[in-house]
């Protein structure tokens, strides 16, 4: 049997197994499109609360994930070529990227994004990383309420470290952005920077050499992208400076052209 038949079937078995471990949806119509049986497979895996799932599903969801990143191209270090001391910037999904940490912009909650199918980083990372991601997520917020309370959310600029499961990188870091409302303050300014430094911090402390950034805050946190990227190579570049030899490659990793061109002007 050859690969992609072999893809098609571990699809059709989770779309199955995903729709039965949902009571909601466990009667949906299955598609008889491929594309349709994916975007169905990430949206009920996208609205799944962190729970078991069978051992046997489990081992094809991460056949299926594996395979599907592999489809779309892993990039390793050696394919970005550094723009100034230790920094690089590369354009596209930051799934295919086989670096030590990649960095995902959360929510409070820490969960991951439920909206079926949406476009956002944090939804993309958990998607292609597997169920297990949510569950670790979950766990480790659990330990942090009881700790400190029921109504525990995660602060802005306060790092979790994660495995990455089924994506090339080694580690997942998961941070909370600055929200704008209303004007841009000094204050949401800070928070900015420090996302950028106790992420790199938390990379040293764990020995995690390369780690690629995403654009934290812009989007839907509605931080002005240029703004965002001055701050963001302003302080990745003084705490490298600071720290040699703790963390040898910093990635920018942008999605949209608009960034790209922001990020290349402070860059070159």
């Amino acid at each position: 049997m050859n690969e992609k038949s072999t893809q098609e079937q571990r699809l059709d078995t989770l779309v199955e197994a995903f729709k039965a471990d949902s009571v909601q949806y466990k009667d949906l119509q299955m598609p008889e499109d491929n594309e349709g049986k994916r975007r169905i497979l990430r949206s009920l895996i996208n609205i799944r609360m962190p729970k078991k799932l069978d051992d046997s599903v489990l081992a094809v969801q991460d056949e299926y994930l594996r395979e599907r990143i592999r489809e779309n191209g892993i990039i390793t270090l050696s394919e970005i070529p550094v723009v100034r001391n230790g920094m690089s910037i590369w354009q596209g999904d930051i799934t295919r990227l086989a670096v030590d940490a990649i960095v995902n912009a959360a929510n409070s909650q820490m969960l991951g994004c439920f909206s079926p199918c949406h476009t956002c980083i944090d939804n993309c990372i958990h998607t292609f990383a597997g169920v297990q991601l949510r569950a670790e997520c979950a766990r480790q917020m659990k330990e942090l309420r009881d700790k400190y309370g029921a109504d525990y959310e995660q602060p802005t600029a306060v790092p979790m470290l994660t495995d990455a499961y089924n994506l090339p990188a080694k580690k997942i870091v998961h941070i909370v952005g600055p929200i704008v409302v209303g004007r841009l303050t000094p204050a949401l300014e800070k928070d900015l920077s420090d996302c950028y430094t106790n992420t790199l911090d938390l990379c040293a402390e764990n020995d995690l050499k390369s780690v690629a950034f995403c654009c934290i805050s812009t989007g839907v946190f509605r931080f002005p992208n240029r703004r965002a990227a001055e701050i963001a190579v302003e302080t990745v570049s003084k705490w490298l400076d600071e720290h040699t030899g703790q963390v040898d490659r910093v990635i920018f990793n942008v999605f949209k052209d608009e960034d790209k061109a922001y990020y290349e002007k402070l860059l070159y």
